[in-house]
């Protein structure tokens, strides 16, 4: 538990406040949208059962359906079935509260108290209700990376290498659950499970289509997503790239910086971290990692959007309540608040969204710092609080309970 109490920790005391928030926020997100007939992901989303169904191409534009085209892979179609059987508006709404639902789940499972728990919660409710009016796949995916390192500290290998076959074949983001390997304490199991899965769900969308159509698909799908990142990297302007390369490009106005250029030297960053492998079985390092490897596919995906941050938010938050609650603590998490979840919404004058917000990507601002922050401090060693046995635990990761 946070070692003095403040608002944060008064209002995280209250259950019935967490909960009112998160999903009433996501709902009012939701419905706001709706009711402006603002719901073109989610007619994106659901025509890709009924193009996968009727074997129709998946990765061009449809302009009388919706505007923009889909870029998730065919096992999409399997996870929006349900909901595309519904009323448009209906489907819409009940795939938004779903998103919330599972992302809470999904911190429900970390390995932390109730109250930091709650405060991470708490932290996040702002930016999901932003991303619930967008009807994206970021908060599952966001839930699929967590659950996928809460499932493999806890042994159940066959459950996280579901989520991260399931997170690569819809968005590729999910395989950065790969990073959680050298935390299992079944190794071989896990490499089985990732094998398993993968047959699995890539012949899943064959059963209402062809094999020939499912594997012609990502074939497709693949050059659909060079052409968008080429897209993305073309215009420094557009709401796209908001990442630490976009970030760079914006604010030393260098359009044509090559993105090998930053994301080289962060996989270098990344990989080093695993120079601490002997602290493996310490909890707080395998936070630490945790939250190093929610934010990379975020910071470094030339893809990233405003809503994508409902991915990292909650790394930012774990960080915070794993620290000391110092001032310098609480004045980052202010900040790191105000312009990941706050910046690009209505609390914010149009002006700062116009000309600082979006041409300066300054979303990404705070999750960089903070992810060089946490590299520089388990490189350090600093991010141990006492001195932990590094012998393999029983199989269930205690709660942190103290820092």
């Amino acid at each position: 538990m946070r070692e003095k109490r403040n608002v944060l920790t008064y209002l995280a005391e209250r259950e019935w406040l967490i909960l009112t928030l998160w999903f009433g926020l996501a709902f009012l997100g939701a419905v706001m949208e709706i009711s402006r007939g603002n719901i073109n992901n989610f007619l994106i989303f659901k025509n890709v059962f009924f193009h996968v169904l009727h074997q129709q191409p998946l990765y061009i534009p449809y302009p009388t359906e919706y505007y923009d085209v889909n870029l998730y892979g065919p096992v999409f179609s399997m996870v929006i079935a349900p909901f595309a059987a519904l009323d448009t508006h209906i489907g819409a709404l009940v795939w938004a509260m779903s998103g919330a639902a599972v992302l809470f789940y999904a911190i429900r499972q970390l390995p932390l108290n109730r109250m930091q728990q709650n405060i991470i919660l708490l932290l996040c409710t702002q930016e999901l209700m932003g991303a619930s009016g967008w009807f994206q796949l970021n908060q599952f995916i966001g839930a699929f990376i967590i659950l996928t390192f809460t499932y493999t500290i806890k042994g159940k290998e066959l459950w996280a290498t579901f989520f991260i076959v399931l997170g690569t074949l819809t968005k590729f983001y999910g395989i950065v659950g790969l990073a959680f390997f050298f935390f299992s304490p079944n190794p071989r199991r896990f490499i089985s499970g990732l094998f398993l899965w993968g047959g699995v769900l890539f012949a899943l969308p064959m059963i209402i289509s062809s094999p020939h159509y499912i594997v012609n698909c990502y074939y497709e799908w693949y050059a659909a997503l060079v052409h968008k990142n080429q897209l993305n990297l073309g215009d420094i302007r557009s709401f796209q790239d908001i990442s630490a390369g976009g970030f760079i490009k914006r604010v030393f106005h260098m359009p044509e910086l090559n993105s090998l250029v930053v994301l080289i030297p962060a996989v270098v960053i990344f990989l080093l971290q695993y120079t601490r492998l002997k602290y493996r079985y310490n909890s707080r390092y395998r936070l630490y990692i945790l939250c190093s490897t929610i934010m990379f596919p975020v910071l470094f995906s030339s893809s990233s959007e405003s809503p994508t941050y409902i991915i990292a938010i909650p790394a930012i938050c774990i960080w915070y309540v794993m620290q000391p609650a110092t001032k310098w603590n609480n004045i980052f998490i202010f900040f790191a608040i105000l312009l990941v979840s706050f910046s690009h919404s209505d609390v914010v004058t149009p002006w700062v969204r116009k000309n600082l917000a979006v041409p300066y990507a300054l979303k990404a601002l705070p999750c960089l710092v903070l992810w060089l922050m946490v590299a520089y401090e388990i490189f350090t060693d600093k991010f141990l609080v006492k001195k932990e046995d590094v012998t393999p635990p029983v199989r269930q990761l205690e709660p942190i309970a103290h820092f």
